[in-house]
């Protein structure tokens, strides 16, 4: 047997190979006096020749593990879904509620729109200080992210729309402010003076938080559920992970019939008129609507299971008491097909020291004399502005 000549790579001329025969006749190469040479080529030789190892694929040895791995990570990755506002929960905020915009708002009220417009372009990277809706827009986007794991595709989600009386050229802060704060907030409505209230019906709005009465009173004869925010100097620390919310019964989740009968007549004929109305129901109030779209979405929990840990909880706060008028609201809200989570019927008791227990995102009352016991025990009030108690002053 021959060998034919290796050729060497390195540009050397060609050499040949000696061969001599070995002790059984055959003849034997060079490569067989150097064995430990040969040994390193060899197997050179072989790795380099031979054809990889079939195994199976990672991702099959464990099919259901690495299908939930490949689900969180393109959750983890995947940036948030964009709600379409007719499948969303739609929450309107104005930038005076959503960031503190006092100082800002002492210039425009001194020197002018002018000078307001300066100032805010000179310090358009100063990012705004959270303020009064900040915890409960916080609280929505927590709520968000649940949904988004359990329903990755479904776009019935809260929709953050940032509402502002500001010219465009402020957008630039606000853009600024947000992406400080790690917001996720996409859309804006910058109106550079004009009311906002057309726009809010377009966006089709469950709830719009003002700093400004009279805007909040326009949106509300429009049907669009609104309450009017302030800044408290005490703040209580809120839940980080389970948005709560808490209604006044009449004027807010109910209509004030009940309350325009005890403004007329005192609270024996009031009591006199729950008990003779038992099974009639209450007619709706302002804030019905944004009720209705939580439990909505507190169900969406329900049918995964989740109703011990939803993490949407609702409260009514009232001053009914639960034996002579508190049947009349429980069934009424059964009658709508809504579920309160807790009750609380107080029979006229300071209702700041139940909610400084509850420690609520936003609690929602027609009454100021209630908003204000509310906030000087750290919670987040909004006033609604509707019915028969705006038409008292606050000590009757």
């Amino acid at each position: 047997m021959s060998l034919e000549p290796v050729q060497v790579m390195s540009g050397d001329a060609p050499e040949q190979l000696q061969v001599r025969c070995s002790a059984n006749g055959e003849r034997q190469g060079s490569w067989e006096e150097d064995t430990e040479a040969r040994k390193d080529e060899t197997e050179h030789l072989t790795l380099r020749d031979a054809k990889p190892t079939l195994r199976t694929p990672y991702w099959e040895e464990d099919t259901e593990a690495r299908k939930d791995e490949i689900e969180h990570l393109a959750l983890r990755d995947a940036k948030p879904t964009l709600p379409k506002p007719e499948n969303a929960v739609t929450v309107a905020v104005s930038s005076r509620v959503l960031f503190r915009t006092e100082r800002e708002q002492r210039v425009f009220e001194q020197q002018g729109v002018e000078e307001y417009l300066r100032f805010q372009v000179e310090h358009e990277n100063e990012p705004f200080a959270p303020g009064p809706a900040f915890p409960f827009v916080k609280a929505l986007e927590a709520v968000n992210i649940r949904l988004r794991d359990l329903y990755p595709q479904s776009e019935e989600l809260f929709d953050i729309v940032l509402v502002t009386y500001n010219h465009a050229h402020v957008g630039i802060r606000l853009i600024n402010t947000i992406n400080h704060h790690n917001l996720f907030i996409e859309r804006f409505c910058m109106t550079g003076g004009t009311s906002p209230i057309g726009y809010l019906k377009a966006w089709q709005t469950n709830l719009y938080l003002s700093a400004d009465a009279d805007k909040v009173r326009e949106a509300l004869a429009e049907g669009i559920a609104a309450a009017t925010m302030f800044m408290s100097e005490k703040l209580s620390e809120v839940s980080q992970t389970e948005l709560r919310v808490a209604f006044d019964g009449d004027a807010v989740l109910f209509s004030d019939e009940s309350e325009r009968i005890f403004k007329a007549h005192g609270l024996d004929k009031f009591f006199e008129h729950e008990i003779e109305n038992e099974d009639t129901l209450l007619d709706h109030g302002p804030l019905k609507g944004f009720l209705e779209a939580l439990g909505k979405l507190q169900k969406k929990f329900y049918a995964k299971g989740h109703r011990m840990d939803c993490p949407i909880r609702t409260y009514l706060v009232t001053a009914r008491s639960a034996a002579s008028s508190g049947i009349r609201a429980l069934k009424t809200l059964r009658a709508w097909g809504l579920e309160i989570d807790e009750a609380l019927f107080l029979a006229g008791a300071p209702k700041g020291p139940m909610l400084e227990k509850i420690r609520p995102h936003i609690y929602f009352d027609d009454q100021m004399f209630h908003v204000e016991g509310a906030a000087e025990m750290g919670t987040i009030a909004a006033h609604v502005p509707y019915g028969i108690a705006q038409k008292y002053p606050r000590k009757q």
